[in-house]
């Protein structure tokens, strides 16, 4: 019997409930494959190359961008543009909806996103360099790329939808973040329909790469699919990717209406700040956020079944997230606790909502993937209910809760019931 939650008791049109799932990720174009990839415990980290940075690691994705963009589509517009609106579309096809007939003016589009315009600005930079610095060779293309609206903005121009579009800015919390604000909005009655989630073209900057390493921040393995390796004492730092995650989002009332396959049901969240430091997290922050969210939902810490961790593989980092959840779940055994990172790397700010679609499928088949490359467990990573490096069968999963932080300290957890 599912451990009831305050949502439950709400009327069927303030219930919001996920009815599709569209990503890209670095182990896989759609939910399937990429949770197959999971429990296969496939990596999809590889080798790669940018300019002025030189040889390094990432997860990058191969989705088939001509799929619902036409070349010029793709030309005038940007990464982050192309994985969201391959994304949207994958989502809107998974919900079953009969699209042709939708009133997109009641469409809503929120995508979060950790950056944006940096790949662009880097790029023009490139071209006119090449013309001495003539910023008379700089592309008109150049404005409507780099907006902060672009991702969410593409996706709007591509599907034709004239309801409310934006990117929420929320560092490496902004995949929950899009999740949230697309929940407000459909209980607000602003929206009938969210694609919510968040993108990342991170990869395609040199800066990132640059910067991770000069903070010692940036992962490096022999074998790259080794190299993401959150717990471990050898973890060394993070392993940078692209991805996108959208999903569509409806009230209960009007997915029963149209007798949709539920995936889950958003039964509660938090958003909170540390207020401390630029990058080091704040664990009693953390700890505050996710107690927030389970106290919103009306669920005790044994309760939630899985704990999708945002661990990166920073030495810091996965340190105070593990100090957090202690606080939380350290009394709670049977809560398993697991990580995605170890396969995909950091997809930014398409983390959190990526993550979350990797554990959905729990729901149905019981089984919570593992995480992988820890050899040798960090013991001030040790958590009960920590599964590593195999798949775990449980005999339930009615809850999983999402973590998924960003820099300047902003903390972001949904909960996501089984209906």
């Amino acid at each position: 019997m599912i451990a009831p939650n305050r949502a439950s008791k709400l009327p069927d049109d303030q219930r919001i409930v996920i009815t599709g799932i569209g990503l890209t990720a670095p182990n896989g174009n759609d939910w399937e494959s990429m949770r197959e990839s999971l429990l296969e415990k496939r990596s999809g980290v590889q080798p790669y190359e940018i300019r002025y940075f030189g040889k390094t690691l990432a997860g990058v994705c191969d989705f088939d961008t001509k799929r619902y963009q036409a070349k010029k589509e793709i030309r005038r517009g940007t990464r982050a543009g192309s994985v969201g609106v391959y994304a949207a579309n994958e989502a809107v096809k998974h919900s079953g909806l009969d699209w042709e007939n939708i009133d997109r003016s009641r469409v809503g589009i929120y995508v979060g996103v950790t950056e944006h315009g940096n790949v662009e600005t880097e790029n023009e930079i490139y071209v006119i360099k090449g013309f001495d610095y003539d910023t008379s060779c700089w592309s008109h293309h150049h404005n409507p790329r780099t907006v902060a609206n672009n991702p969410a903005g593409e996706i709007a121009l591509n599907m034709g939808i004239t309801g409310p579009h934006y990117t929420i800015g929320a560092a490496c919390a902004a995949g929950n973040a899009g999740l949230i604000q697309g929940a407000q909005m459909l209980r607000l009655g602003e929206c009938d329909l969210a694609i919510a989630g968040g993108t990342s073209e991170s990869i395609h900057t040199f800066g990132i790469f640059a910067s991770f390493n000069s903070q010692n921040a940036l992962a490096r393995h022999d074998d790259p699919t080794r190299a993401s390796r959150p717990f471990d004492t050898q973890r060394n730092g993070i392993v940078v990717a692209e991805g996108g995650c959208l999903y569509t989002m409806e009230r209960l009332s009007d997915a029963k209406a149209r007798d949709a396959k539920i995936y889950g049901e958003l039964v509660g969240y938090a958003m909170n700040t540390d207020a401390t430091d630029f990058v080091l997290p704040n664990p009693e922050r953390q700890s505050q956020c996710v107690q927030m969210a389970l106290d919103r939902a009306g669920l005790a810490a044994e309760d939630i079944d899985i704990v999708s961790t945002h661990a990166t593989g920073t030495n810091s980092g996965d340190t105070q997230e593990c100090d957090a959840l202690r606080r939380v779940f350290g009394d709670s055994p049977g809560t398993k606790i697991n990580n995605t990172k170890s396969y995909i790397g950091h997809a930014m700010g398409a983390a959190g909502a990526l993550e979350l679609a990797g554990n959905l499928k729990s729901f149905e088949d019981r089984v919570v993937h593992p995480t992988i490359n820890v050899d040798d467990l960090d013991p001030s990573c040790e958590l009960p209910g920590l599964v590593l490096n195999e798949p775990q069968e449980v005999s339930r999963v009615d809850y999983i809760l999402n973590n998924s932080f960003g820099m300047l300290g902003i903390n972001s957890v949904v909960i996501i019931g089984r209906v």
